[in-house]
Formats: structure tokens, sequence, C-alpha cells
């Protein structure tokens, strides 16, 4: 059982790599950009050179996702996005990958930007993750992942719920996955970290479900393609998405 723990601990996500966001030099609508726990904004640099493409200004921020809890990188956050979106006539999107997303919803309910856009929800666990519930087990799981991690369990999920969105919220979930361990954990269809069933949020203006597995969500192309037409419409562009 140690085993196996530890094998799913470390191959859960890669070791983040940190870089230094670039400055935004479009004149269009903002975009923050937020990496899952244990990555860094390497893996958002296609979405965001996608984004960029589309004349957005675009922050791909770095935090430290295990060292302290969501509330904490909520309020660390912010500095940086207020001094990147200054334009107030300027929409403020966001979008977030897994935890990241999570972390955005806390912002946006705590902060209520003026200027608030869309949000996209890359393959977040809005209910919990089965995962994290295994593996919280085992001691290990709060030394690696930190505060964060034990929030992304099922039960802290049931009891730290957030608002209605007043803001429009795309979610997309993936049902590929290439970690059949974690897969076996998970009920229902996965991406190999989040059921599919969580990652819907009560209030969502539009889900989807790619072809995607968890790891590579930033960077798959359909999934880009999605979140780009959820920001600017509303609603993602596959056939029988319409807007509700």
């Amino acid at each position: 059982m140690r085993i196996v723990l530890c094998l799913l601990l470390f191959l859960a996500f890669p070791v983040p790599v940190f870089a230094q966001p670039a400055a935004p030099q479009a004149v269009g609508d903002y975009v923050v950009l937020m990496h899952g726990i244990g990555r860094s904004p390497a893996a958002m640099k296609k979405m965001e050179a996608d984004l960029r493409r589309r004349g957005y200004g675009v922050l791909n921020l770095g935090y430290d996702s295990r060292k302290h809890s969501i509330a904490a990188l909520v309020d660390n956050m912010h500095a940086d996005v207020d001094a990147f979106a200054v334009d107030k006539t300027r929409k403020l999107h966001f979008v977030g990958h897994s935890m990241g997303a999570l972390v955005i919803r806390a912002y946006a309910q705590k902060y209520k930007p003026a200027n608030m856009g869309r949000i996209v929800a890359l393959g977040s666990p809005n209910t919990g993750s089965e995962v994290a519930d295994f593996l919280s087990q085992s001691s290990l799981y709060e030394k690696f992942y930190g505060p964060a991690g034990l929030e992304l369990t099922t039960v802290y999920r049931a009891e730290h719920t957030f608002d209605k969105p007043f803001y429009e919220i795309g979610t997309i979930a993936g049902d590929r996955t290439i970690d059949p361990l974690s897969s076996v954990i998970i009920p229902g269809d996965d991406d190999g970290k989040v059921s599919i069933a969580s990652t819907h949020v009560a209030g969502e203006k539009d889900h989807i479900v790619l072809h995607a597995n968890h790891a590579t969500m930033p960077s798959n192309a359909a999934v880009i393609i999605e979140t780009a037409h959820f920001l600017q419409y509303g609603f993602f562009k596959r056939a029988g998405n319409m807007p509700r």
C-alpha cells in the first residue's frame, strides 16, 4: 500500500520549472493564466502564445502552489493581477488548469474585479479529487503538496463551496488517461487525475468533454481552440454546444 501511495504521489505531477511571465504587448482584453499544483508557467506556454496571437494581453502567472493554502495564494496573486490589468475598460479573463482554476474562482469571489470577464477551467476538480482522497491517506502527501493539496479532497470541497458564479464560466473535461493507476481510483470516465463529473460547476455557462489527458490539457490543440472560443463568445465551439 505504501509503495502504491508513493508511486502515485510522485507520478501525479512533474517537478516544476519556474519561468517569469512575459510582459503583455497586446491592446485587447486581458487574460490571466494559472497552472496547476506542482507545475509552472511553462505548462501554459502554448495557451499563452495562442492567446497573444489573438490579440489578448496575457499574464502567465507563476505561483508557489505547494507552499500555501488557496486563500493565501489568492492574496499573493492580487498585486500581480492588479498591476497587470491597469486599464479597467478592458475585460479581465482567467484560464486555470486543475487547481489553478480553483484559485481563480476564489480570487473572483473575494476581489470581484469591476471589469471581470470570463473564466475557463481546464480539468479542475471543482467538487474534489478522488485521487487526492486516496493519496492524502499518506503523511507524505501533505509534505509534498502542502496546504493547498489537502484542499483538493472531495470532503474539503464539499465543506468549502464557492458562491454561485457572478461571471460566465466554461468547464473543460478530458476523457483520456496516461495514468491507469489513478483511473482505477476514480469513478466513471476521467482524464487520469479528475473525473468528468468533478469538473462541473453549479451555474456554469457551458461544459465540454474533449479527448485530452490531465497532464497535457493546457497544450492540447482542441483545448486551446475551445478556450479561445469561450473567452470570445461565452460558449464552446464544438457542434452541439450553444449558448444557454
